[in-house]
């Protein structure tokens, strides 16, 4: 019998901040192999579970182990290298990254840096230009990084995640704003991240953003998992109709859902 290692595992984690219970006895656990979806209304308890994973918040009661570090045992610095993160959060640093060049930008990601202050080695050049090609992004090699539409921009962080070769990447929320084919071509590339053997958590709100590659899905729900489990299993009209708060059906085609209202009843506003 093969053991798959555990790529994230957390026992009975609770997370309180400013007397507020933000999360409450999670257990989930991800196996190798697997890449996760995530969703949950907002002020639902994701970006705490990222925060978490992220080694930026410590739980207040419970175990946590990622990537095989086991929290409390662990250097927090050293295992955020191998955690590759995409975010809106991350546009505070927009003032440096609009100064570089695509090539610098995704060079950058070897250390872990916005701008890059140590010395690029050759086969650092070689690297970004060999990952920009796999995920079709020579085009835009040398273009300056604040002329790119907004798609472009998260498709090339996306690339400056994976420079560091990270063991997974999180992405939370990456289409947000995006176009229609900017989202296609972004979630393209979820088909190459996966080949490189990084393991995916995606955040969204949008269930037609869980392609393919994306094998599990996680239900978040004021602070607790409401379920987990195989894409097939979890994403059903009765458990998105709970934590969504409206009643919903879900419909597949090529083992990717998408969704739709039914029978919602929206009461009018009283308008003088």
């Amino acid at each position: 019998m093969i053991v798959l290692n555990l790529i994230v595992s957390m026992q009975d984690v609770s997370l309180l901040r400013n007397h507020n219970q933000i999360l409450s006895n999670i257990q989930w656990e991800i196996k190798e192999g697997e890449h996760w979806g995530i969703l949950g209304l907002n002020g639902s308890g994701k970006t705490s579970l990222l925060n978490i994973i992220n080694g930026y918040h410590f739980p207040t009661t419970g175990e946590v182990s990622v990537l095989g570090n086991h929290f409390g045992k662990t250097n927090l610095p050293e295992l955020r290298k191998e955690i590759g993160f995409v975010s809106s959060s991350l546009d505070r640093f927009s003032d440096i990254v609009n100064q570089e060049t695509v090539l610098r930008v995704v060079i950058s990601g070897k250390f872990a840096s916005f701008g890059i202050y140590e010395n690029i080695e050759a086969e650092d050049w070689e690297k970004a230009d060999a990952l920009l090609e796999s995920l079709r992004l020579s085009y835009l090699r040398n273009q300056p990084f604040h002329l790119l539409s907004q798609g472009e921009q998260r498709r090339v962080l996306i690339a400056r995640a994976l420079m560091s070769d990270p063991k997974m990447l999180i992405l939370d929320e990456p289409c947000s704003g995006l176009d229609i084919l900017s989202r296609e071509e972004l979630l393209t590339m979820l088909h190459q991240i996966a080949d490189r053997g990084c393991h995916i958590l995606y955040v969204t709100h949008h269930i037609e953003e869980l392609v393919e590659e994306i094998t599990h899905a996680l239900l978040i729900k004021d602070g607790k998992i409401f379920a987990a489990g195989p894409k097939k299993e979890v994403i059903t009209d009765e458990l998105l109709s709970n934590i969504f708060k409206v009643p919903v059906e879900v419909h597949w085609k090529s083992d990717r859902p998408s969704l739709s209202i039914t029978n919602l009843k929206i009461k009018q506003s009283c308008i003088p």
